[in-house]
């Protein structure tokens, strides 16, 4: 998942992460009907995790959902958990040497972020997939772009155009789009601290601490990604690497 380009100038303080309403039927009727309850539902949900639900919360909160939107938390709940993994334990050695190997960078980033550096690694992590699907340069090299970040007009370094997944009415839809470049992992991780710190549409997600809920919804909501279930599965992600390192 490749999140919007990061031009403050250009775009609108918006949240792209919240779905739009899929078109209603033809005709009205039956798909008519169920078009705006499933766009409901949707945005209920989406809401629902921005602003304090999602997994590890109370079954108090949960209630406050309909029980359609219920059954879609739920299965937000479940894709998170598709990409973390169901024990905090069962890491993988793969997994450990891409800790391993961003650990002095993902420390220095997070000092600056006022985050924890598990926190910084878990973005990391869900952005690259563990590492295993980096971004690449035309010639194969890694671009060391481990947090999926767009090259904006402002950008003035190195460039590369890459296949990406962007989150349309909670539709995913593949495409193209250019990228930031760095020559290695330290150069990457500083211009994201930069972003973050600079960007004023993620001043929610600094300063979070241990809080995996805090940054993550700081990000989601400042638009990071078009994914619904961003903020969900970066907190759970960020909350699994805590348990570990604990």
């Amino acid at each position: 998942m490749r999140h919007a380009e990061f031009n403050t100038a250009s775009m609108p303080a918006t949240t792209p992460t919240a779905p739009t309403r899929p078109t209603a039927g033809i005709g009205g009727g039956v798909g008519a009907q169920f078009g705006a309850t499933f766009g409901s539902v949707q945005e209920e949900v989406a809401s629902f995790i921005q602003n304090g639900g999602g997994d590890g919360f109370s079954a108090g909160a949960s209630a406050s959902l309909s029980p359609e939107g219920s059954i879609w938390q739920a299965r937000a709940s479940q894709a998170a958990n598709a990409i973390v993994g169901a024990d905090a334990n069962d890491k993988s050695p793969d997994q450990k040497a891409f800790l391993d190997s961003i650990a002095p960078w993902a420390r220095e980033a997070a000092d600056k972020l006022g985050v924890a550096p598990e926190l910084v690694s878990a973005h990391a992590a869900l952005e690259s997939g563990w590492g295993q699907r980096p971004l690449r340069n035309s010639d194969g090299s890694s671009t060391y772009n481990l947090f999926g970040i767009k090259a904006g007009k402002g950008w003035d370094g190195d460039v590369a155009e890459s296949a990406t997944t962007e989150y349309v009415g909670g539709a995913a839809l593949k495409t193209s789009a250019r990228f930031r470049a760095y020559p290695d992992q330290a150069s990457a991780f500083r211009d994201y601290a930069q972003m973050l710190i600079e960007n004023p549409r993620f001043r929610a997600a600094l300063g979070a601490g241990s809080n995996a809920h805090a940054f993550a919804s700081g990000l989601a909501k400042g638009g990071y990604a078009t994914d619904p279930a961003y903020a969900a599965k970066l907190s759970r992600l960020a909350g699994k690497l805590q348990g570990i390192s604990g």
